[in-house]
């Protein structure tokens, strides 16, 4: 490279490393990169251009040895989730089937609105060598290739065409991972030519420069119409989203229940912004949820929703809530705060819970404030009973409650997929704010060990003596299991609990509460398997490197898991569970799911009436 009194000459791929490298954010005041790295595989269409200027910046952004490239976007999700989407890590892949593996992780980045960014090889701009090795071609529109499959999953999508693009498509980018209310998943394609060819870069392009992230201070006359519907409210309810977290209000939202003596229930993505034990926490709501959370909001008359998308496993399908209830929705996306016809504050949740406090004067009314925690005495007894365990079958509950019982408070707990997630968000206690991570708005099998891997090296940055910890099937486990050797490899060790109960057992629940018959889920029930057999997860774990052994009840389990915390590296504990028995049955409200409107099945059928039964339950979004 050359440089004058002003520019310096750089490849496209040098120019996004070096600039990538000078961008900082300052947290709790201590500064950082914002970008903390990335994960990479290569191959032709990443490792010349690409690998070359990554590897003058490894000490800068270090770059983790990916296994599949799909567990690389779960990780930098898990890792930017670990963060409060404060950072992110970028992931690379090779043109082809390396960059379209990483399809399912932006997916579930954008469906979790958490910043990602894609640096991916492309097609070579010129076109001289076409059709070259894993090119896609597409014979109207020769512009047109996998990397375009990312447009919809994606928050920014840009070809790079020229080097001088980047000098604004990089800001661009950033811009959308950090902004609160667009945060998601960024993708550049990488033409193969291009990420070699020079440009004189203005020196000033790669000055340090310090981020903030945006906080929108809400509108005046939202705010004093959300004052004004909150002073009519006679059964007032909060619920509390993912979104508290990010924006770090955790502390405004307490102090705003407490204030004005207003229950609080939590999302599926807001468990963990109250401790278990707080008197205002009713419980978690929705699907998932618990009789506590689901039994006032049915009463509720005017609801504050503050950092949620309202996604159908909080709301029931939107049958959780009386018709009439009024909502008020806190959100920095304009679209999120709109749903259902909810009074908008857009805004940011921190901002605006402490200037609807400073002019709300209300307090919630006592007798009902005593009834939802007499509600929240009788979900905590059927949890304690529920985790208990005894000479009854090994369930997803009782391991939850054994761990539950032994974790350090600041250990973090990862879920994702099958029953596991429901499991935790109903029985889990939160013993400390921010620490549980129940990947449920993409509910993707694969992403309990990749994800948590990717939240473990975000953890050891800034609590190395904790630890990471994730619940996961069997099913999941198969899907997608190989950053256990990831995480060995890296010295970034995680507890991993395989409960294994013969395959995908939730979905065989739901196959036989909609009156089918069990096909093709659990292995037993899959006619093409003569002989059915399990995996011998804990030889497979440990050929991978892990520590790793097999327990028969929960009684072990605990020992087990002493052993894990003591451990040093990566440690595996493998128990079977019932595929029948155990599931939390009590805190569900009604699902919306297709079911056949004609059937030759009397068992179909009826389970097709008594669901549809719940539908006048349900608001038709308003």
């Amino acid at each position: 490279m050359t440089t004058s009194s002003s520019t310096v000459t750089l490849t496209t791929a040098q120019a996004i490393i070096r600039w990538l490298s000078n961008q900082f954010i300052e947290i709790d005041d201590t500064e950082y990169r914002v970008c903390g790295g990335g994960f990479g595989i290569f191959g032709h269409g990443n490792v010349t251009c690409l690998g070359e200027a990554l590897y003058d910046a490894q000490e800068e952004l270090p770059l983790y040895r990916g296994q599949n490239e799909q567990s690389m976007g779960f990780a930098a999700a898990g890792y930017a989730k670990q963060w409060l989407r404060q950072r992110f890590m970028f992931c690379t892949a090779s043109a082809g089937p390396g960059t379209a593996n990483l399809l399912t992780a932006a997916g579930l980045a954008h469906a979790n609105r958490l910043p990602m960014l894609m640096l991916c090889g492309d097609a070579f701009l010129t076109r001289l060598p076409d059709p070259v090795l894993q090119q896609m071609e597409n014979f109207n529109d020769p512009t047109f290739g996998v990397n375009d499959a990312f447009k919809p999953v994606s928050r920014y999508w840009d070809r790079i065409s020229h080097p001088a693009q980047v000098i604004q498509s990089l800001p661009n980018a950033l811009a959308t991972m950090l902004d609160p209310a667009d945060c998601g998943p960024a993708f550049l394609g990488l033409p193969q030519d291009v990420q070699g060819w020079t440009y004189n870069y203005p020196l000033s392009f790669f000055e340090k420069k310090v981020h903030r992230i945006r906080r929108q201070s809400p509108d005046e006359a939202e705010l004093a119409d959300a004052i004004a519907l909150l002073r009519t409210a006679k059964r007032p309810m909060i619920i509390a989203g993912g979104g508290i977290q990010y924006s770090r209000a955790v502390t405004e939202l307490t102090e705003f229940a407490e204030t004005h003596q207003i229950p609080v229930v939590e999302t599926i993505a807001g468990r963990a912004n109250m401790l278990a034990t707080h008197p205002l926490n009713i419980g978690p709501l929705g699907v998932t949820g618990s009789n506590s959370a689901n039994a006032i909001a049915e009463e509720a008359d005017v609801i504050l929703a503050v950092g949620t998308r309202l996604q159908d496993f909080t709301t029931g399908s939107w049958s959780a809530f009386a018709q009439d209830a009024k909502f008020i929705s806190i959100n920095a996306g304009r679209h999120d705060a709109g749903k259902h016809m909810s009074l908008p504050v857009v805004g940011d949740a921190k901002l605006s819970l402490t200037a609807l406090s400073g002019e709300l004067d209300y307090t919630g009314p006592a007798d009902w404030v005593s009834k939802a925690q007499g509600h929240r005495a009788e979900w905590d007894a059927y949890v304690a009973e529920n985790v208990s365990y005894g000479n009854r079958p090994n369930s997803y509950a009782q391991a939850i409650g054994v761990v539950n019982a032994l974790c350090d408070p600041r250990d973090r707990v990862v879920a994702a997929a099958g029953g596991l997630p429901a499991e935790v968000t109903a029985n889990w206690r939160t013993l400390d704010i921010g620490t549980v991570d129940v990947e449920f708005g993409f509910s993707c099998m694969g992403y309990e060990i990749a994800g948590a891997w990717g939240a473990r090296i975000a953890q050891a940055e800034r609590e190395p003596d904790q630890d990471t910890i994730t619940f996961c099937g069997d099913g999941s486990y198969m899907m997608l299991n190989s950053d256990i050797y990831s995480s060995v490899l890296s010295q970034k060790k995680m507890i991993v609990l395989v409960l294994d109960n013969g395959g995908f057992a939730v979905i065989n629940k739901l196959q036989n509460n909609t009156g089918n018959e069990s096909f093709n889920n659990l292995l037993a029930d899959c006619p093409t398997i003569p002989t059915p057999f399990g995996v011998d997860f804990t030889a497979h774990a440990a050929a991978m490197g892990a520590a790793a052994e097999k327990v028969a009840n929960l009684a072990e389990l605990g020992e087990a898991f002493k052993r894990a915390k003591a451990s040093d590296k990566t440690y595996v504990i493998v128990m079977d569970v019932d595929a029948y028995e155990g599931w939390t049955q009590e805190g569900h409200t009604w699902w919306e799911v297709g079911t056949p409107h004609i059937t030759n099945s009397d068992r179909v059928r009826d389970a097709h009436v008594d669901w549809e039964s719940s539908r006048s339950k349900q608001r038709k979004g308003v």
